[in-house]
């Protein structure tokens, strides 16, 4: 029996999000259920590219192939890592390895609870903060924590020249078998539910826990950005009255009902099927 991941089944190419940003598809089928996921991540190009987290083990060749079909490893100047899920992390020694010119852009806190996995390169690394920017020769990029996270090391990313704010793990959702690129392609209670089921059992169950006023206050400051379109490793795109839409269901989240959380007796019958 091998341990090792599955390779992806689904191919989704890299889609032009415009402003010469491109994001980076992986999609994962759900266990048990007639549902896809995406795992994306970002590619930007310009006069300073930057490359926003790395992909997963399992889609490693595909990842390396989309992601330097759109950049070559050295013009890149920059890799970001928003926070420290392998989804996210899992082609980060070969992207630093081939991007010899890059430096690292990730929190202390990811660094810290990282450096027993990854042996960081201190000297090209560079911690950013909540609220921290960086200003590259053709855009101010702004560091954001997105409006619900999964860990400390959380960091979202926003451009200011093309408003495209990476939300990380922020909106997400699961699609139908279809695939859908766009929110707007999705049944609206549909998304809904996706989107409390992922933050509430995916992403953050604390959020029940939370005090109203002061989540809703940190939910506006993240809205407040200029955005215009919302890439999120997770979910369709989300841009025009869409954003609008997401933001009122994740600051909801703390009164939404989630699904219920699969149990024993889910995994006992995707077991059952699979020996079948």
């Amino acid at each position: 029996m091998s341990y090792h991941p599955a390779p992806p089944t689904i191919s989704v190419r890299p889609e032009d999000v415009g402003g010469d940003t491109w994001l980076v598809h992986q999609v994962q089928e759900a266990l048990g259920a007639p549902l896809r996921v995406y795992l994306n991540s970002l590619v930007i190009r310009g006069s300073e590219p930057v490359i926003v987290d790395t992909g997963t083990i399992a889609n490693r060749r595909q990842w390396l192939d989309d992601t330097f079909g759109l950049v070559d490893p050295a013009d890149v100047r920059y890799v970001f890592i928003s926070h420290d899920d392998i989804d996210h992390t899992g082609n980060l020694a070969e992207v630093m390895e081939l991007c010899r010119n890059a430096t690292l852009l990730a929190s202390w806190a990811l660094v810290e609870r990282y450096a027993n996995a990854f042996e960081f390169p201190l000297q090209r690394t560079r911690w950013v903060a909540d609220g921290d920017h960086i200003d590259l020769a053709d855009r101010r990029l702004q560091f954001v924590r997105p409006p619900v996270w999964d860990s400390p090391t959380t960091r979202g990313l926003f451009d200011q020249r093309t408003g495209v704010y990476w939300a990380v793990d922020a909106f997400a959702t699961p699609t139908t078998p279809s695939v859908e690129a766009s929110v707007d392609e999705l049944d609206p209670d549909f998304w809904r539910g996706g989107v409390a089921m992922f933050a509430h059992h995916a992403l953050s169950p604390w959020l029940h826990l939370v005090d109203d006023a002061r989540f809703s206050a940190h939910v506006d400051r993240v809205r407040d950005l200029d955005m215009t379109t919302i890439a999120s490793a997770h979910s369709p795109l989300i841009t025009g009255p869409s954003i609008d839409t997401a933001f009122e269901l994740v600051r909801d989240l703390p009164h939404a009902a989630a699904p219920p959380l699969p149990d024993q007796g889910v995994l006992d019958a995707i077991v059952a099927d699979l020996a079948a």
